[in-house]
């Protein structure tokens, strides 16, 4: 989720070895890179589309470097990894993944609350809105999943927060 200190120990033991990390600037805490090298190459990828990012590691790997990408979140939501591994894989490049701590967890630790409660929600729906990216399907409208009862984890969201929260309220008596 970002935070310096919610690193798995996996993670920072490899940023720690890298020779070159790529880092998403506008998401990370900047106390996430203390964990690299003095030496290690840092580039910001907040501006750089997929196709630059993958020669960024398709370079380094050419070059022997140990690269390390940081997403903006769990790898295995809404990140473009399996378009990532296929260009990977197309290149020659050795990858591996090595998942973290998934920002809904944290939030709730945050919180000091479940996601799940007996008898009120045993389903979670992990989701996002649809704002600048890609469209959602047209089955999974966020009022029917509020409808159900199930708990909304909403990615992608902190810009509607408030307005989503009056919108899917009724859902939540």
């Amino acid at each position: 989720p970002g935070a310096a200190d919610l690193l798995t120990l996996r993670a920072a033991r490899m940023l720690g070895a890298a020779d070159d990390v790529l880092y998403p600037g506008t998401y990370l805490d900047a106390a996430v890179l203390g964990h690299c090298r003095p030496d290690a190459r840092l580039v910001d990828t907040q501006d750089l589309d997929l196709d630059a990012i993958t020669a960024a590691l398709v370079d380094a790997d050419r070059d022997g470097a140990d690269v390390v990408r940081l997403t903006s979140g769990d790898p295995s939501l809404y990140s473009a990894l399996f378009e990532q591994t296929r260009r990977l894989d197309a290149a020659g490049v050795a990858w591996d993944v090595t998942p973290g701590v998934p920002a809904y967890a944290a939030a709730a630790a945050r919180v000091g609350r479940e996601l799940t409660v007996p008898l009120v929600a045993q389903s979670v729906v992990l989701t996002r809105t649809q704002a600048r990216s890609t469209a959602m399907p047209e089955g999974e409208r966020l009022e029917a999943f509020a409808a159900t009862g199930a708990t909304l984890v909403l990615h992608l969201a902190v810009t509607r927060t408030r307005t989503l929260a009056a919108e899917l309220s009724a859902s939540y008596g």
